[in-house]
C-alpha cells in the first residue's frame, strides 16, 4: 500500500504559548517529518510563536474569532487540509501535551500503511512521571494502560484519524462544544465498519487534570450524553444508556451544586435538538460489546 501523508493539527485558545511552542518542537524533532501542520487559534489571534518557529512541512495558522469548541476548532482544521487535497492522516494534539519519543509520526504512518480500514489510532496518554489515569484508559474497568489492542473509542488528547473514514462518517459534532464527541465520532466509525485501535506505544505526554476543571463541566456533559444516546444508539438502548449513566454520576458526585448543573444539563438534553438521529445497527451493539464495552456503559 502508499504510504499515507501525514498532517498534525493543533488547536489552541492562546492561553498556553509556552506549552503549544513546546508541543511544536516536539513535532519538529520527529524522525517523520509531517507533510502539513495546521494550527487554530480558537477565538483568539495566534501568538508570534506561532508564526516564528522554524516547522517541518507547509504550516497554516488559522484565527477564528469565535471560540468554537475543541470539536469545531478540530472541524476547522479538517476544512482546511480537505481544500488542500494532500493528506491522507491528520495526527490531532492537544495544546499543552508533548510527543516525548521521535518515532510517533512514523509509528502512525506505518500503522495505516498496514491496514487501509484502521480508521483511528488512540495514543497513551500519561503525565511527566509516566501514569496514566484510568479514566485515559478506552476500556472498562481497571485496565492495564500499556495493552494495546482494538477498542470502541479513543482520547481526545491524542490520536490519529483516516480521512477517508471522515469522508464516510463526518467530522466533529461541533454543536456538542465539549465532552462525547470521541463517542460520538468513535462509534461512527465502528457502525461504518473502521477499526479504531489503542496504540500505547505512542506516548502523548499531558498534564493530569480533571474534566471538572471546566466550569461548563457538569452541564455539557449531561447535555451531550443525552444528545449522543438520541443520535446514535437504537431507541430500546437509550433508556438503558441513560439510566446507567444517571446512576453512575449519582455515586460519583460529590458536589451538590454540580448535580443541580448535571440534571439541568439532563433536561437540556432531552428539550433541545440532538441533531441528525443517524444510530448505529444492531450488529454493530454486538460487535461494540465483542470488544469489551457494549454501548450501555
Amino acid at each position: 500500500m502508499v504510504e499515507p501523508r501525514i498532517a498534525v493539527a493543533v488547536v489552541t485558545m492562546g492561553n498556553r504559548p509556552a506549552e503549544v511552542d513546546a508541543l511544536l518542537e516536539s513535532v519538529a524533532k520527529q524522525d517523520l517529518a509531517p507533510a502539513r501542520i495546521v494550527i487554530v487559534g480558537n477565538g483568539c489571534r495566534l501568538p508570534e510563536f506561532a508564526r516564528r518557529l522554524s516547522l517541518p512541512g507547509q504550516v497554516t495558522t488559522i484565527d477564528v474569532e469565535e471560540n468554537l469548541g475543541c470539536p469545531g476548532g478540530r472541524n476547522v482544521a479538517l476544512a482546511r487540509l480537505r481544500e488542500y487535497g494532500d493528506v491522507d492522516v491528520v495526527v490531532e494534539l492537544d495544546d499543552d501535551g508533548l510527543l516525548v519519543d521521535a518515532d510517533v509520526l512514523r509509528r502512525v504512518r506505518d500503522l495505516y500503511t498496514a491496514d487501509p480500514r484502521l480508521g483511528v489510532v488512540g495514543f497513551r496518554i500519561a503525565d511527566e512521571r509516566g501514569e496514566t489515569q484510568q479514566r485515559h484508559v478506552p476500556r472498562v474497568g481497571n485496565s492495564d494502560p500499556l495493552h494495546g489492542g482494538y477498542v470502541t473509542g479513543f482520547l481526545g488528547g491524542g490520536h490519529a484519524l483516516s480521512m477517508a473514514m471522515l469522508a464516510e462518517t463526518g467530522d466533529w459534532p461541533a454543536e456538542f462544544f465539549f465532552a462525547h464527541e470521541e463517542t460520538d465520532l468513535a462509534w461512527r466509525a465502528a457502525d461504518a465498519g473502521w477499526k479504531i485501535l489503542y496504540a500505547p506505544e505512542l506516548l502523548l505526554q499531558h498534564p493530569k487534570t480533571s474534566p471538572a476543571r471546566h466550569a461548563i463541566y457538569y452541564r455539557v456533559n449531561a447535555r451531550n450524553r443525552v444528545w449522543l444516546a438520541r443520535r446514535r444508539l437504537p431507541w430500546p438502548l437509550v433508556p438503558v444508556h441513560l439510566g446507567v449513566w444517571t446512576l453512575l454520576t449519582l455515586a460519583r458526585t460529590r458536589s451538590a451544586a454540580g448535580l443541580k448543573a448535571w440534571f439541568g444539563g439532563f433536561v437540556e438534553g432531552l428539550r433541545e435538538p440532538a441533531g441528525e438521529r443517524r444510530p448505529m445497527r444492531w450488529r454493530t451493539v454486538w460487535r461494540l460489546t465483542r470488544l469489551g464495552r457494549p454501548p450501555v456503559i
